[in-house]
């Protein structure tokens, strides 16, 4: 029997959850529990998936909340101790379930983060596909940033040794991360606050300071079609959102880290974003991100 629940939050998932419930099925230890928790889809969006799949849970939200309600919604609802948090816009590998679950023979392992790979592309005129690295886990600088290992690198055997090996990470990406249920919920779950981006960090962050442990397994992969779960965000908000997080995630977590003699690093973080999003041309939503964070910080008591 399988100690495992997959737990997929989706909004209008289509086509890509279809995709991805058919390689779960195909390839989830016998008895895997499968979790898709709807933040309030159109009902006619849901029917392909009623009718297909009848032996997954379906939970339907009233209301759309975003990602972070959506997915501790289903780990309340989950009845194994292991639960895997699934993008609706991925496809798993045969082997991606056994090889991460194997980790959590060791207690003090409270997540595992599987290789999440882009997938295969051409390269200008040729016929060649390549595949690239989409995260091999997160980890975080506590001046204030956040990144996804290895991302944007052809998948091939001459990566790095910490990218071919497993090996403690600081945090697993949501798009597909497996944890412990306990763990998580005694951590209080996904900052709500977050609605989605650098939530994945804040958790592991939070994971990490009660003592748990956190592994990168590159024998789990996930297939990720990249940007579509949740639908397309309009642009300017989601960077917006983005850099709201990314400065809420470093006060959140300051203090554990240094307290003020973190603020010069932080600072030069913030001029470093700060002359990208500049040559980027997208400083404006950069900025706005920033203000909204600080103004919380402004009105907290």
């Amino acid at each position: 029997m399988s100690a495992l629940t997959v737990i997929i939050p989706t909004h209008r998932g289509g086509a890509l959850l279809y995709r991805c419930l058919q390689s779960v099925l195909r390839h989830a230890p016998s008895g895997t529990e499968i979790l898709v928790v709807d933040d309030a889809s159109p009902q006619e969006a849901l029917q392909s998936i009623i009718r297909d799949f009848p032996t997954i849970l379906l939970f339907r939200l009233p209301r759309r909340r975003g990602f972070c309600y959506a997915a501790n919604i289903g780990i309340e609802a989950a009845h194994n101790p292991i639960v895997e948090l699934l993008n609706d816009d991925t496809e798993v590998a045969a082997g991606w379930a056994e090889a991460a679950l194997a980790h959590f023979q060791q207690s003090d392992v409270v997540a595992v983060a599987p290789l999440i790979l882009q997938y295969p592309k051409r390269k200008g005129d040729s016929t060649i596909t390549y595949a690239y690295i989409d995260a091999a886990g997160d980890d975080y600088d506590p001046g204030g940033y956040a990144w996804k290992r290895g991302h944007g690198l052809p998948w091939s055997d001459q990566l790095p040794l910490h990218l071919r090996v497993a090996g403690s990470v600081t945090s697993a990406s949501a798009c597909a991360a497996f944890y412990r249920r306990e763990a998580i919920r005694a951590a209080g779950g996904l900052a709500l606050s977050f609605k989605a981006y650098f939530e994945d960090v804040d958790l592991g962050l939070r994971l990490r300071q009660r003592g748990g442990e956190i592994i990168f397994e590159p024998a789990s992969i996930v297939w990720h079609h990249g940007s579509a779960s949740y639908g397309r965000s309009p642009y300017r908000p989601l960077l917006e959102q983005q850099s709201c997080n990314e400065e809420r995630l470093f006060w959140r977590h300051w203090r554990y880290y240094g307290g003020w003699r973190l603020l010069p690093r932080h600072l030069a973080v913030l001029l470093g974003k700060f002359c990208r999003r500049w040559s980027e041309g997208r400083l404006l939503p950069w900025t706005f991100g920033r203000l909204r964070a600080w103004g919380e910080l402004v009105v907290k008591p």
